[in-house]
């Protein structure tokens, strides 16, 4: 089992990991839209919040190597579930449509500061990815 922080991360002093490695799945932590290295949201309301996350995801990502098209799951939390649509938009973007994670989704009463997404993924990080996408 392997916890993996970026410097940055280890900086901000997190209570938690960015990322854990249990075999050849990469569990990444619930990701909100924040500006990297601060404990801040990014302006612009959902979609930018959105948009943000994923990034955010895709640089967690890219430092172990992988792609979005090695996420299989994701767990998205909404601030507000009427949004999904807006979500979706941006969220869809990010992925091969032929490739599309399984996923839960539920609107959830307060995500850590006042962010109106939050994005939680597993990713299999063996040889065997398929695809190249990002």
């Amino acid at each position: 089992m392997e916890f993996i922080n970026s410097p940055a991360a280890k900086a901000a002093k997190l209570p938690f990991s960015q990322a854990v490695r249990v075999g050849d799945v990469l569990y990444l932590s619930g990701m909100l839209g924040n500006v990297p290295g601060k404990a801040e949201l990014v302006p612009g309301g959902l979609e930018a919040e959105t948009r943000q996350t994923m990034e955010n995801i895709h640089a967690v990502l890219a430092e172990n190597g992988l792609t979005f098209d090695a996420v299989f799951k994701c767990t998205v939390m909404l601030a507000d579930i009427s949004r999904w649509t807006e979500f979706n938009r941006v969220y869809l973007a990010c992925f091969d449509p032929d490739r599309l994670p399984a996923r839960s989704a539920f609107g959830a009463n307060g995500l850590a500061l006042g962010a109106q997404v939050e994005i939680e993924c597993w990713a299999y990080a063996g040889t065997d990815q398929g695809g190249a996408g990002g």
